[in-house]
């Protein structure tokens, strides 16, 4: 038996303590929550004095919600059950915004970011050609290094994946290559072709002294992988460790996840964008029609920026952080430059909205045209804006979304914001054969985005994010021909196909809208 189906074998012996922890964990959540409002109801009605003491407290949380830093949709959507359930409301809030972990690992993240600038030195005569080029370019670039420590980097080349089947090619010949270490992190990591592929090339690297070290999101222990197994693969040499493992304990962090995709290759070569370990993603198993994904290679000196990015968050959860220096690549081969590229990283316990500073960017300082490819559409009121007012000073803006959607509810929420684009003059397009789960910018001919952060809530607020910006780079072009391409196989929407909506995927899109900020 390989080592593939022996561990295929060893999970699916396991699939019902996995669902049975899955249970417990969702159980020990709801006791916590039903305590929470049962102790809320009975001193609600314990006498008017009490009750009104409530009211004040919630008028002071509301009063504070009101008057924070942020964006102003999350407050309201906090201030809805405030007001309809007072005390519990804010309780609940003052739960999840003043968790002193959630303080805690921003501070230790913000710490080994200090450590990271060390080792991560900025190209002042790169950023100068840039802002003589272009100054909007070379002011997002000051933004990116000044707040998330990511600088522009010019020695670097890149290749465009139209198709997640294409990067899990180039991924497992580039594995196989690995001569001194290995660092993969990712967000969903499940049984099947893909991962007992990479996982058969880790064990090979293993007994040849490769250093293998893996990361992925604990919220897989709730439907993908046991609590144990990064003990499993510890005994097998690797490394390993879930991101905020989930665990019978409410906590405001449990809304933090781990969203990256980072496969970084003796610091010579990375690799981003939205595929995880999973069949699906690479069309072996077909769930919601063909999937639509794409990644981005990148080569040269910009993978030292992937390689801090996965060693900062590897050591946030160590006590002595790992020496950046000795995973830098100094004898590397010069690498014709190919433009400008800046890898930038997202996390959302600071104040800074890095992926969607960057969206933004390339929205608004379009000219021609800006096409997008995303999973899922929910809009809060900035980005709105932004994308109305470039279509309506002209610029040819098109979103291409799925059409056979992996979660309904997200689905029937998008619709809500199609009527006042399209009359903006905004175009969306569904692709008709599947699930689209790319993650695109493309601008101009000149600019693009690929990476992790979805055009919704969660990636540009609660979920840690990575992408990479190109500017005047050859795959713009690559990028811009997949956007034409994915055209020809869509369905544009119109106000009329609006009108045949059924009453309640109306209904549930706009009671989710209200409590999306939160999601």
């Amino acid at each position: 038996m390989s080592t593939g189906e022996g561990n295929k074998k060893k999970l699916g012996n396991i699939k019902t303590i996995i669902y049975g922890r899955t249970v417990m964990i969702l159980l020990g959540f709801l006791g916590q929550l039903v305590l929470l409002a049962l102790g809320y109801f009975l001193l609600r009605n314990y006498s008017l004095l009490l009750y009104g003491l409530f009211l004040f407290i919630s008028a002071v949380a509301i009063l504070y919600i009101f008057n924070t830093r942020g964006n102003p949709d999350m407050k309201l959507s906090w201030m809805f059950p405030i007001a309809i359930f007072p005390v519990f409301g804010a309780i609940f809030y003052t739960t999840i915004s003043m968790q002193p972990g959630t303080k805690m690992m921003y501070g230790k993240l913000r710490s080994l970011a200090r450590q990271t600038a060390e080792n991560v030195k900025p190209n002042r005569e790169a950023w100068e050609r840039l802002r003589k080029e272009s100054p909007q370019m070379g002011q997002l670039a000051h933004y990116l290094y000044k707040r998330d420590n990511s600088p522009v980097y010019t020695n670097t080349q890149a290749v465009y994946y139209p198709l997640g089947d294409a990067q899990f090619r180039a991924m497992v010949e580039e594995l196989k290559k690995a001569q001194r270490f290995i660092f993969i992190e990712f967000f969903i990591v499940s049984e099947g072709r893909v991962w007992d592929t990479i996982h058969e090339i880790l064990l090979e690297k293993v007994r040849q002294g490769v250093e293998v070290r893996f990361m992925y999101d604990g919220t897989d222990v709730l439907f993908n992988l046991p609590n144990y197994y990064p003990r499993v693969l510890e005994k097998e040499g690797i490394r390993c460790k879930m991101f905020a493992p989930i665990k019978p304990i409410f906590s405001p962090h449990y809304n933090n996840r781990d969203h990256r995709k980072i496969v970084v290759i003796d610091g010579r070569t990375a690799f981003t964008g939205g595929i995880n370990l999973a069949d699906e993603y690479i069309n072996e198993k077909m769930r919601f029609g063909h999937w639509k994904d794409t990644g981005i290679l990148v080569r040269g000196d910009a993978v030292e920026r992937f390689t801090c990015m996965f060693l900062e968050m590897w050591n946030e959860s160590e006590r002595e952080p790992d020496d950046f220096g000795r995973y830098a690549c100094r004898d590397m081969a010069p690498v014709p430059p190919d433009g400008y590229v800046i890898p930038y990283s997202v996390c959302p316990l600071g104040p800074e909205r890095v992926g969607e500073r960057v969206y933004l960017d390339i929205i608004n300082t379009a000219h021609t045209y800006v096409h997008i490819m995303t999973p899922y559409l929910i809009l809060y009121y900035q980005m709105m804006t932004a994308l109305v007012y470039a279509a309506k000073r002209g610029v040819e803006v098109v979103i291409v979304m799925p059409h056979i959607p992996d979660k309904k509810y997200a689905f029937f929420l998008a619709k809500t914001y199609y009527a006042e684009l399209l009359e903006a003059g905004v175009r969306i397009y569904e692709y008709t054969p599947g699930f689209v789960h790319a993650k695109v910018f493309v601008s101009d001919g000149v600019r693009a985005t690929v990476g992790t952060v979805n055009l919704d809530y969660r990636s540009l607020y609660h979920h840690f994010e990575c992408g990479v910006i190109l500017y005047r780079n050859s795959q713009v072009a690559q990028i811009e021909r997949d956007v034409q391409e994915t055209l020809l196989k869509c369905e544009e929407q119109t106000r009329e196909a609006l009108k045949k909506l059924k009453l309640w995927e109306k209904t549930l899109g706009w009671l989710m809208r209200i409590v999306a900020p939160l999601m």
